[in-house]
């Protein structure tokens, strides 16, 4: 079987995280579902995308769909497509993520999430290959596999009744769990490397000083809850603002929001008092309620990325380029309106 030309990068040689490897290497040709599970961060699409591109199927398409980006009426329209006239405002036919995917992978990201009602058509597919578009009667076959990813316990949401067992059973023909990276020691430098170096090639640098021993010890030190996401902004952030390529970097900003200024949270009796405060009488209005533009600004700049994200099915690469952004600054302002 020829190989992918051009895999994911996956770096680290902690025992658990090449134990995960070894495992992607065994599943990835068995041409079944699989579940990837693991706390945000982990780097779970990094690993659905191996498992393509170490499939037969590298040669086809890797489409990904967050389930928890949707409401439940847009899910089943971005996974089935849907026919002219469906429902207001459906123009023209549109094709599903199943069909972009056929004789590829399809990435469920955040698949606990998805309504029942759509898992119930997504096990019909996984079982039988067939489905109907939203408002069509004519039953389509497509040849893909499916991989979802979660972090949730997926079990114990089945039993909770949140979850559909027999998609479970259907999806877990393996579950790749990966180690969390406060679990994968040793791990941390090489990623801040990794990172670092990719960072400084960004900003044109001509080397990388990479970080001193104490910052580090500070790195390795720390207890990661956001993972390797999170390391990957910390390195970044780090490097940028330390803004010399010659020396080595001794600064690292963990926490941005850090600052003598920062606004004290709101304590919870002075919460409780709000609640329970007798209602006082509505002032009188005599001018224009006064808007809070930046609000507004947020607001219309995620109705934006959204509509744009559906429109370029969900490529995050497309969208940039559909905006006028870069790759980056999309990502940034997608993290920043929480749609990552």
């Amino acid at each position: 079987m020829a190989l992918a030309p051009n895999l994911p990068a996956m770096v680290g040689d902690a025992p658990s995280f090449l134990a995960l490897l070894e495992q992607v290497s065994l599943a990835a040709p068995q041409d079944r579902p699989v579940l990837v599970i693991g706390e945000r961060g982990t780097g779970k699409e990094l690993i659905a995308n191996r498992l393509h591109h170490l499939s037969r199927r590298w040669q086809g398409s890797f489409v990904e769909l967050n389930c928890a980006a949707l409401p439940e009426t847009l899910l089943e329209t971005e996974l089935f497509g849907h026919e002219a006239g469906a429902f207001t405002g459906a123009g023209r036919r549109r094709i599903g993520r199943f069909e972009l995917a056929d004789g590829g992978t399809l990435f469920l990201d955040e698949i606990g999430n998805a309504p029942l009602s759509v898992q119930e058509k997504v096990l019909r597919v996984i079982e039988y290959g067939a489905f109907e578009r939203v408002g069509g009667n004519d039953t389509l076959s497509v040849d893909v596999r499916v991989i979802g990813a979660t972090n949730r316990d997926l079990p114990g949401e089945a039993a909770a009744g949140r979850f559909r067992p027999d998609l479970l059973d259907r999806l877990s023909f393996d579950v790749l769990t990966v180690p969390q990276l406060r679990n994968r020691p040793g791990d941390v430098p090489l990623l801040a490397a990794h990172f670092g170096r990719a960072m400084a090639r960004e900003m044109e640098w001509t080397g990388y000083p990479g970080f001193t021993r104490d910052a580090l010890t500070i790195l390795e030190s720390y207890g990661w809850p956001g993972n390797v996401r999170e390391l990957k902004n910390v390195v970044e952030r780090s490097v940028y603002r330390h803004g010399d390529e010659e020396r080595p970097i001794a600064d690292v900003v963990i926490d941005p929001f850090a600052s003598p200024f920062r606004p004290r949270p709101e304590r919870s009796e002075e919460r409780q008092e709000a609640v329970s405060a007798p209602e006082a009488a509505p002032p009188q209005i005599t001018a224009v309620t006064p808007i809070d533009i930046r609000e507004a600004v947020d607001g219309f700049e995620k109705r934006l990325l959204v509509e744009a994200l559906a429109a370029n099915r969900h490529s995050q690469k497309e969208t940039a380029e559909h905006l006028g952004l870069g790759y980056h600054q999309l990502r940034n302002r997608l993290k920043k309106h929480e749609l990552i």
